[in-house]
């Protein structure tokens, strides 16, 4: 028997590609196109070199501090880690721990299936409707029959990715109360773009928590923080596992520009318009010159043209240095995710596709 056998083997998430020049437009991350907020940039200025010396504060300190009272709630209500990857991956190791199933639809964040079976957690891929919808009765843990009973647990992204679909608060709500004895978790990445935020669910469903990230709409994705809110006992249970993996996450430089960033509200929500916005212009310019676009309540678009396969298209835009995603996938092979960059990026990204599509 060689080392080489008792080599763990998994087949790891692939994140989208990090091209290394500076020149290219890059649309296939979901990074915000502007900068982090004047507040954030003077916070690392300023920032005492002299405190790299000590260890942080484990629970986050000043940071969980401005989310908490940010978002209405109490610190020990919060939970922090290095960017809501590192929240999801301790969300599964601390609630999805039953033996049954963890429940996911088909086509969403490749990375829930990855997590799953790096920690031997088993799961179900329930899939989407015919319109890219998650039927809300499949996840009815309490309901005879039903695809979702019995499970172990429940995750879903809302607006998903990669499809840009938010479900309503009321759906999200019946599968909380439908899911008595499992944690769901909702990955909320882009609500801040569109849709409603679970989080007045919070105080009304003991077994529901909530996961935002500073990487989209705070621009904030080489910072890396991502957060959960949810009761005591959950997030008390989270940092207990984290305790028992790695106490100190979250860096000074982290907690003080993560704490400027949450600050600087009135930024933030500038920045969050400017992108919807141009979101709303390009879905038009989109359907104008022949693709079909998904309803999007993220800072992306899912996309697909009427005649021209999406992997063309893709390979055509990166020979002119432009980066979109494309997931070679069953039903979704079809589409392209576009990232939403500044006016002047989409306009390029317009031009050349008309070029590619012949319009």
């Amino acid at each position: 028997m060689s080392f080489r056998d008792n080599l763990r083997k998994t087949q790891p998430y692939v994140p989208g590609e990090q091209p290394r020049s500076t020149k290219v437009i890059k649309l296939n991350t979901n990074e915000s196109p502007y900068p982090p907020s004047p507040g954030a940039a003077k916070a690392l200025k300023d920032l005492d070199a002299s405190r790299l010396r000590l260890y942080p504060p484990t629970d986050g300190g000043e940071l969980t501090a401005a989310i908490a009272e940010y978002y209405g709630v109490e610190p020990c209500e919060v939970f922090v880690g290095v960017g809501s990857d590192d929240v999801l991956a301790v969300a599964f190791q601390t609630f999805f721990c039953s033996g049954r199933p963890v429940i996911f639809p088909d086509i969403t964040y490749s990375f829930y299936d990855v997590w799953a079976s790096l920690y031997g957690v088993p799961f179900k891929r329930i899939p989407l409707d015919e319109d890219f919808r998650i039927r809300k009765e499949d996840y009815y843990g309490d309901a005879d029959g039903c695809v979702g009973a019995g499970n172990g647990g429940v995750i879903l992204a809302n607006p998903n990715a990669p499809t840009s679909i938010a479900e309503s608060l009321s759906s999200i709500e019946d599968i909380a109360k439908h899911n008595p004895d499992s944690v769901v978790v909702i990955d909320e990445a882009y609500i801040d773009f569109g849709g409603e935020s679970a989080l007045p669910l919070l105080k009304k469903y003991e077994n529901l928590v909530i996961v935002r990230t500073f990487s989209k709409s705070r621009q904030a994705a080489g910072l890396r923080v991502g957060f959960a809110i949810a009761g005591r006992e959950l997030i008390d249970a989270m940092n207990a596992v984290k305790f028992s993996i790695n106490s100190y996450t979250m860096s000074y430089p982290v907690i003080a520009v993560g704490k400027a960033l949450i600050e600087d509200d009135e930024y933030f929500k500038s920045t969050v318009g400017k992108t919807v916005k141009t979101r709303e212009r390009i879905v038009g310019e989109l359907e104008k010159i022949g693709f079909s676009v998904l309803p999007s309540s993220a800072n992306f678009v899912f996309a697909s043209h009427e005649r021209v396969p999406a992997k063309e298209i893709f390979e055509k835009l990166r020979a002119r240095d432009i980066y979109v995603r494309y997931f070679d996938k069953p039903r979704i092979d079809d589409h392209l995710r576009i990232t939403i960059g500044t006016d002047e990026q989409m306009d390029v990204l317009i031009e050349e596709l008309k070029k590619i599509v012949g319009r």
